[in-house]
């Protein structure tokens, strides 16, 4: 059987979608799995065992161009996709590039999210069966009912699993990282896709200051491509001892979150992926739900505003009534010990 999934990005929409994968495969052991991804996104999957072969796309670069040559530059990209005969195709991200996607590939049959539970709905003409899913259930057992829904199988394995393929260069990242610590250590992640997602930099920094002062931890700040600067805003006027900053891959983050202590950060992909490191986490959410994007371990604790009534279906980028993100830091690290101590 040929199999093929479309889930682009972003990176924590993949790494929800891994458990899936790994199903799919314990499921199906014989069976030949092909994942369509962004190139942007696709370290993450990149020497995957569980997956055959990995067709990396790059939708994001035809945006501006004429309809002529967005269609001329698909048909390029998609041309591995036609030289396969796929018998399945699973769209995990319900939008409709990623429906067309399935559609090119000539899959017999391509199954997505019912309407309802589409990003984009209209991409629901592209796809020739949906499977429906608990609108109240997290991300990860939404994307298990509808690999198993597509394939015939039970969606609720005992345990997750993530698949990830670490090489040598990233245990080589990580112990250059954490050379100049001594000890145990935590993750920071200030970073985020959205600004209202993010919790400020100085409480980062506070936060920093009280792991150090009283449990004796030092901080790993972690940032991606681009967010250097809050690297440098949550060490600001900090004594340096107990402040690591680092800006690794993301397979190297993977391998620093999986020795950490404990790891706190937003909703954002280095979240979701120390959270299938292994990782205690404390989470920091405001206008997303814990209970669909967070840590699906019950042990994982989220700080989050539940004295606020606007965060309902809230999900937005930019907000003139931006509190929900306005924690204290003594809050967080006190969520922090309450970790620890589990």
């Amino acid at each position: 059987m040929e199999i093929l999934i479309v889930r682009l990005g972003a990176i924590g929409d993949i790494v929800h979608t891994l458990p899936a994968l790994a199903a799919i495969k314990r499921e199906r052991p014989d069976a030949r799995v092909t994942w369509a991804v962004e190139r942007r996104s696709a370290e993450i999957l990149r020497e995957n065992p569980f997956i055959d072969e990995l067709i990396e796309l790059d939708t994001r670069t035809i945006r501006g161009l004429p309809t002529e040559e967005k269609l001329t530059s698909m048909r390029r990209q998609l041309r591995s996709l036609k030289s396969r005969k796929f018998d399945v195709a699973i769209d995990f991200q319900g939008l409709l590039k990623s429906a067309v996607i399935a559609r090119a590939s000539g899959a017999k049959r391509r199954f997505g999210f019912s309407r309802k539970a589409l990003r984009e709905p209209a991409s629901r003409i592209f796809l020739t069966d949906t499977v429906k899913t608990d609108p109240q259930s997290h991300v990860i057992r939404k994307n298990l009912a509808l690999a198993g829904g597509a394939l015939g199988f039970d969606d609720d394995p005992i345990s997750l699993s993530f698949p990830i393929s670490l090489n040598g260069g990233a245990a080589a990242e990580a112990d250059a990282v954490l050379d100049t610590v001594s000890g145990e250590f935590v993750v920071l992640n200030p970073g985020g896709g959205w600004v209202t997602k993010l919790w400020p930099a100085e409480s980062y920094g506070r936060l920093a200051d009280l792991i150090w002062e009283r449990l004796g931890l030092v901080s790993v700040v972690t940032v991606g491509p681009g967010e250097e600067k809050l690297a440098s805003q949550v060490a600001a006027g900090r004594a340096r001892n107990h402040i690591v900053p680092a800006a690794p891959s993301l397979k190297g983050f993977y391998e620093i979150a999986r020795r950490a202590r404990l790891y706190v950060g937003g909703d954002t992909g280095p979240t979701h992926l120390a959270m299938a490191a292994g990782a205690p986490i404390v989470g920091l959410f405001g206008p997303t739900e814990w209970w669909r994007n967070g840590s699906p371990n019950p042990m994982d604790i989220c700080v989050e505003r539940v004295d606020i009534g606007c965060r309902v279906d809230c999900h937005r980028r930019a907000c003139s009534n931006w509190i929900c993100m306005q924690i204290s830091p003594e809050t967080v690290f006190q969520a922090v010990q309450a970790r620890l101590a589990k």
